[in-house]
């Protein structure tokens, strides 16, 4: 099973990088049969969306293209987003803009939101609200907010470091562990012959 990690920064060596960084490390160690992708908005650069990506112009082809490849290869998502004004990053909502169903439609994911300090939370109701409509990415009920993420998960190993971060560590499993479990059961739904993107290329 392949896991794809969205950092949604694209702030060079953010810490949604390597809040990224962790929780692939972690899905290695807690399931051999589960492997990441991690696609940073920093390093990706995307254009801002125009009409030419449903038109499927060369330009769009190049560089989409190859990350439409690795999307579509993928079974369920990480979604990391910073909290910038209380609001999700430009680059995380041009990616929801350029992604399809094709891609994500009906897979889950988990959404996690960074914070340098004791917020978080907006950014996940945003994702909520907005980015799944037309992409049709089945959000996890579960999520996880990591507070103070300067702090935390700094250290490879899970001796000699706080309670907080021991804290947020079992969260980030118990997530992992939830969406691949999702991951499983949503494959069916894909296999199904039920969606119909043809008729319903876009949600309501």
């Amino acid at each position: 099973m392949k896991i794809g990690i969205i950092s949604g920064s694209h702030r060079p060596g953010s810490q949604s990088r390597k809040v990224a960084e962790f929780m692939a490390d972690r899905m290695r160690k807690m399931s051999p049969v589960t492997k990441s992708w991690i696609l940073d908005l920093s390093e990706a650069n995307f254009p801002m969306w125009d009409e030419g990506v449903w038109s499927g112009e060369d330009k769009w082809k190049k560089v989409w293209g190859p990350v439409a490849q690795e999307l579509s290869s993928c079974e369920g998502f990480v979604v990391i987003s910073p909290e910038w004004s209380g609001m999700v990053t430009p680059a995380l909502k041009n990616f929801f803009l350029l992604a399809s169903s094709k891609e994500i439609g009906h897979k889950p994911g988990l959404i996690t939101t960074v914070s340098s300090g004791v917020g978080g939370a907006y950014p996940n109701c945003e994702l909520r609200i907005s980015s799944y409509k037309n992409t049709r990415i089945c959000y996890l009920p579960e999520h996880l907010v990591i507070r103070n993420v300067e702090k935390l998960l700094n250290v490879a190993h899970d001796t000699d470091i706080t309670p907080d971060d021991q804290y947020i560590r079992g969260r980030i499993d118990h997530g992992i562990h939830l969406l691949v479990e999702y991951a499983k059961a949503l494959k069916s739904v894909r296999e199904s012959g039920r969606i119909d993107y043809k008729a319903y290329p876009n949600g309501m």
